[in-house]
Parts: C-alpha cells; sequence; structure tokens
C-alpha cells in the first residue's frame, strides 16, 4: 500500500526487518534510530503491552523533535511469557536461559506502534498481540541457537522465520507482529490519519 504524497514519514528504527516489512508494503521513507534508555520506561507491574507503547512513543517523540513535519513511526516488540516481560537478552547465558523458558510454552509478542507528528499533534497508539506456540527445541538445539548468536539484540533471543521456522509450530495473530512490525495495525492507523 503506497501512502500519499503528502506523508513523509521517518522511521525510529535501526532494525532492518521493520526496514524490510516497510518497503515491501510500498511505504517510502527515511530511517532515523531513536537513542533512548529504555531502562528508564520499566514500571514495576507495567502491563507487557503497555511497556511495549510507552517505548514505542518514547521512541517517536525521540526522532520527532528532529522531523516535525514528517510521521515518526516507532515500535518496540516484547515477548510475554505468563505475565512476564521478556526483552532483548544481555548475553548468551540470559539468552539461553530465555530459551529454555520459551520454547517450552507458548508465549505472546506484543509490539507498541507509535505515529507522532509534532507539527499538528498527531499522536496515535496501538499494539498487536501474536501467540507463538513453538517447537520442543532438543539441548543441542538451543546449543546451536546460541552458538549461531543470532538472539543478539531480539527480543525473546529469536527472530521467526516467514516459512519454515525451526522454532516455531504455529502461530496465532499477525506474522508481521512477531517479525517486529505489526503491518496490519500500521495500516489501519495511517488510514486514521486520512479521516
Amino acid at each position: 500500500m503506497s501512502q500519499d504524497a503528502h506523508f513523509s514519514i521517518v522511521l525510529a528504527s535501526a532494525s532492518p526487518r521493520r526496514k524490510q516489512l516497510l518497503a515491501k508494503a510500498g511505504y517510502r521513507f527515511t530511517v532515523c534510530p531513536a537513542d533512548i534508555d529504555e531502562s528508564a520506561f520499566a514500571i514495576e507491574g507495567a502491563r507487557p503491552g503497555e511497556y511495549a507503547e510507552r517505548l514505542a512513543v518514547a521512541k517517536a517523540n525521540a526522532v520527532a523533535g528532529k522531523y516535525r513535519d514528517c510521521l515518526v513511526i516507532g515500535a518496540d516488540t516484547v515477548v510475554d511469557c505468563a505475565g512476564r516481560i521478556i526483552g532483548k537478552p544481555a548475553d548468551a547465558g540470559e539468552a539461553e536461559r530465555i530459551t529454555k523458558k520459551l520454547f517450552s510454552a507458548p508465549h505472546k509478542v506484543i509490539t507498541g506502534l507509535a505515529i507522532v507528528r509534532l507539527s499538528d499533534g498527531i499522536e496515535l497508539i496501538g499494539s498487536d498481540v501474536t501467540t507463538v506456540y513453538p517447537r520442543k527445541l532438543t539441548a543441542e538445539q538451543i546449543a546451536e541457537h546460541i552458538r549461531g548468536e543470532t538472539w543478539r539484540g531480539k527480543a525473546g533471543a529469536y527472530a521467526i522465520k516467514e516459512k519454515g521456522d525451526e522454532f516455531v509450530e504455529r502461530i496465532d495473530g499477525s506474522l508481521s507482529n512477531v517479525m517486529g512490525l505489526p503491518m496490519e495495525l500500521l495500516g489501519r492507523m495511517m488510514e486514521r490519519l486520512n479521516e
């Protein structure tokens, strides 16, 4: 879906997958990663969706000051494992603990999404939830995953593949949400700008 010519879009993320999803959908945009301290937004007892939305807005606002007349898209993805927020692992040991925990039972992937434009006060916020039903991994598969280091920078210590994923049996919800940018939700939010 192409946006109207008057839309000037900035993606407040360095994620290659988010860039890929936006480009594949036909959006023209520039990239300016947000530089925020995510730990400053942690609030004890916050629901995972609220936390993801709070971070998405913070990222969008951090970049919007440089691009006042542009629509700035901020996103943040977290994993909800039995109500506990699981973000990006700090090191291999944490990645291994997360992988063992997440791949023993279904879990939810939540992406908070924010669209901000300072020049006319636009601020749209939402989130999407996808349930992931994992495959049972062997000890060797987990060890290989940790050695491969594909967990770096990924919420829940993994990135889903579009087809033939060795880690995932099935999902209930949006695949693009699990990839880090819920395109269906983004499309609905962009449509609201034209109302």
